[in-house]
């Protein structure tokens, strides 16, 4: 669901596969299709996740597990409908905003709730989500003139941050025994893998300035990431 595209927001998409009639009047995909119909509960699985993983309050118990599973679980449907829409030929507009909305509310829940409780710095969630919802209002403020798609680095960015959060919300210390040694082997692969998320994050963000700006000047650039 995030293929490039230049037709307006909102409107379905016409397929681009050839009719071998010419002049034929290309077949419409409707937004209410199976693919954005996962994008949706992706998004809705997000406050659920979010009062789970606080109700557990760092203790480690179940609910962490769960929520951990849940996040996995919902992340990982955006591969799904993506390959549902190129598939099937149900690639929309739609699709195309809401896909990386979901991505941007499921991280984003899981960011501050880190913070809550204390499990990662403020100061890395605040930066993440200014970028995040940044350019996500970008996208809607250019939307009348063209859909910006994510690209490859938009892509690895989340890639990194769903992997680095997935890692952050398993208690892998805990499940494997809690001794000392074994708590800071955990810290330091936890800061590592969340470091390159926060890196590609600011980096791509910074990107998508450059390559928007070099756009509307009229000079060629490459896919803006998203």
């Amino acid at each position: 669901m995030t293929l490039p595209g230049d037709s307006e927001a909102g409107a379905s998409v016409p397929s681009r596969e050839p009719t071998g009639t010419p002049g034929a009047v290309p077949v419409m995909t409707s937004n209410w299709n199976l693919p954005n119909a996962i994008t949706i509960v992706r998004i809705l699985l997000a406050p659920v996740f979010f009062i789970m993983l606080l109700a557990d309050n760092g203790n480690d118990g179940l609910l962490r597990y769960l929520a951990a599973i849940l996040f996995v679980l919902a992340i990982a449907t955006d591969g799904v409908d993506g390959h549902l829409a190129r598939k099937n030929n149900q690639v929309t507009d739609l699709g195309k905003i809401l896909d990386p909305i979901a991505d941007k509310v499921l991280t984003g829940a899981a960011l501050v709730g880190l913070s809550i409780l204390n499990e990662l710095p403020w100061w890395v969630t605040i930066i993440i989500l200014i970028r995040e919802i940044g350019i996500t209002v970008w996208r809607f403020a250019v939307i009348k003139r063209r859909v910006i798609p994510a690209s490859r680095g938009g892509k690895l960015k989340t890639l990194a941050q769903s992997f680095a959060i997935s890692f952050a919300l398993f208690p892998f210390s805990t499940l494997f025994g809690g001794s000392e040694p074994v708590v800071i082997v955990f810290n330091v692969i936890n800061i590592v893998l969340m470091s390159i998320a926060f890196v590609l994050t600011v980096i791509t963000g910074i990107d998508y300035l450059i390559q928007d700006r070099k756009l509307n000047k009229g000079t060629p650039a490459g896919t803006a990431t998203a």
